[in-house]
């Protein structure tokens, strides 16, 4: 992996024309709208069922319940 993943667009106005900006690593300006944001990697998030298949919860039925 780089140092630098570069976005693709601004999360703002959804403009490509981004560079990198002064302010510190991260950092990044859109010429559009001229906001300046920052980007942090936080990590991967690993879900205890795949995307596809609903979660499931324990049920109990009438009978066990007595």
């Amino acid at each position: 992996m780089s140092e630098r993943a570069a976005p693709f667009y601004c999360p703002y106005c959804g403009d490509e024309d981004l560079r990198p900006h002064e302010q510190g690593h991260g950092a990044w300006l859109c010429g559009a709208c001229r906001r300046a944001f920052t980007l942090k990697y936080l990590g991967l998030v690993f879900a205890d069922a795949p995307a596809d298949e609903p979660a499931t919860t324990p049920t109990t039925s009438a009978k066990e319940g007595q």
